[in-house]
């Protein structure tokens, strides 16, 4: 008699769950379909709120079948790439949810970009079609006409504006009904969203509808999602967390979504008003701490904390679980994929390892122990960049980049990285991106930029410069604050005789830190 082994991501099945037990089989039911057909499925409870605004899933249906007609309007077709800048808003979900109706690639945008940033995603992403706030307009009327793809800007708050209840029509069937949804499938084109390696050249990473369907079912399978759920969404929405875990987890289960700016009070004021999850990266769970030590408050009822997107310091964690009354819920994550590893939900959740893979998911250690993956939630490669996708793929497994160690428990733990990439507050920070802009002061000789420890940023941007001329370390942050988005920029600057480096000339960062 042949045994059959469970595969390690079995850990976070609930009882009586339907997906297969076979990791091809997984895949393809979590991959099954399409967004639309996933995000809005309608009801009667309450799938948004965001200040004194609450719409019903039915409502959100209805909003966001306004939105794609007005998108229709402007020219967006199926397989269009249109770039959403803006900052988080009802709007931008509404928005969101419009393109998703029709089938248009959407070109995720940190609204904290500067001119050069917002300028190299546009032009590489090919966008069509620029959806902006009133705070992004000034930028990208500089840019366009330098933007060759560019024909269309229109404004978010226009294209999501939200009809009052008594103007909404009636729910009706938008999926499939003349919006692209009949012939969308799980290879469809979703979004595009921008990382980088080590040369600080951003990548834009293409996620399918089924690889944001497998992440999103897989996290709310694995963290007993359900539409009694109330998620308070403090995440930029442009980040693979907010958007395909946090937004698209909440509308799956059919739960509701509280949009929030961050700050302590705003999130344990929504917390303390019934809501019953929160995510975030290491620096908001800092803050939050610093505040509840300050303000205690019993948030017992809460059902789950989350966080990832860096490493959560051990201190950080215990900590979290004096103030909160839980252990926060540590996971893994990568833009090429989404949330891909998890501490289970019923436990343990242990301090300083990210735990098992989610379903579907497949880790092993490849070689220098990088963390390597296979499941339905990872992408087939980077836009217009075949090289750095045959880079990243060996054998069909992704190679992350990330140096791992594996338990004799099955758990899995991230010991460094093999990238020179900087976490700091949950963004990544790319080293050679930063010396480039600091090179060109006229008072900087050579810069050599890496990430030191931080408790409250998890990394902290450190800039080590051999001077040319005196120069204040102020200045030289402010110069790169003139340049480069507020987490990109260096938090201290120490001046140093000359820049380590290897036999082959090659900077060697181990030595700064």
């Amino acid at each position: 008699m042949t045994m059959r082994v469970q595969p390690a991501w079995a850990i976070h099945l609930q009882p009586g769950s339907q997906i297969p037990l076979q990791d091809e089989a997984a895949r393809t039911y979590l991959r099954r379909g399409y967004l639309a057909e996933a995000l809005l499925q309608g009801g009667v409870r309450p799938a948004l709120m965001a200040g004194e605004l609450t719409l019903t899933h039915d409502e959100l249906r209805a909003a966001a079948s306004g939105a794609a007609r007005r998108l229709k309007e402007i020219g967006v077709t199926q397989g269009l790439h249109v770039a959403l800048f803006a900052e988080n808003s009802a709007a931008w979900i509404v928005s969101y949810l419009g393109l998703q109706l029709l089938g248009a690639t959407v070109v995720g945008m940190n609204p904290a970009f500067k001119e050069a940033e917002a300028e190299q995603i546009l032009s590489d992403s090919e966008a069509a079609i620029a959806l902006v706030d009133a705070g992004r307009q000034p930028l990208i009327d500089k840019l366009r006409p330098r933007l060759k793809a560019l024909r269309q800007i229109a404004h978010v708050e226009e294209i999501g504006s939200v009809p009052s209840p008594a103007a909404s029509p009636s729910p009706s069937p938008l999926v499939g009904e003349g919006w692209g949804g009949g012939s969308l499938h799980p290879e469809s084109p979703a979004i595009l969203l921008y990382t980088s390696g080590t040369t600080g050249k951003p990548k834009g990473a293409l996620l399918d509808h089924g690889n944001l369907l497998a992440q999103g079912r897989g996290v709310v399978e694995a963290w007993r999602w359900t539409a009694e759920d109330r998620l308070v969404l403090a995440l930029p929405l442009f980040h693979v967390h907010g958007l395909a875990i946090a937004l698209h987890g909440s509308l799956i289960a059919g739960g509701c979504a509280v949009l929030v700016p961050f700050s302590p009070e705003n999130v344990v004021r929504e917390l303390r008003a019934g809501g019953t999850m929160f995510f975030g990266v290491p620096a908001m769970y800092q803050r939050l701490a610093d505040y509840l030590d300050r303000n205690p408050a019993d948030l017992r009822h809460v059902r789950l904390f989350v966080a990832g997107s860096a490493p959560l310091p051990a201190t950080l964690f215990e900590r979290c679980q004096r103030v909160l009354g839980q252990p926060v819920l540590e996971r893994y994550g990568i833009t090429e994929g989404g949330i891909v590893v998890s501490n289970p939900y019923d436990g343990p959740r242990q301090a300083g390892r990210v735990g098992y893979p989610l379903p579907g998911v497949v880790v092993r250690l490849g070689d220098q122990d990088e963390v390597q993956l296979k499941g339905g939630q990872v992408f087939n490669g980077y836009w217009r960049n075949a090289a750095a996708s045959a880079d990243v793929f060996v054998d069909g497994w992704f190679r992350t980049g990330d140096i791992g160690e594996i338990a004799g428990d099955g758990s899995l733990a991230i010991r460094g990285r093999i990238k020179e990439l900087i976490i700091s507050g949950g963004y990544n920070v790319y080293p050679r991106e930063v010396e480039m802009v600091l090179e060109q002061h006229p008072a900087v000789a050579e810069v050599a930029v890496a990430g030191l420890p931080s408790e409250r940023w998890g990394e902290e941007v450190t800039a080590f410069v051999v001077a040319r001329s005196p120069v204040e370390a102020e200045a030289l942050i402010t110069y790169a604050r003139d340049r480069l988005a507020n987490y990109k920029c260096p938090r201290a600057v120490h001046f140093i005789e000359a820049i380590p480096r290897n036999a082959m000339g090659k900077i060697d960062r181990s030595k700064l830190q």
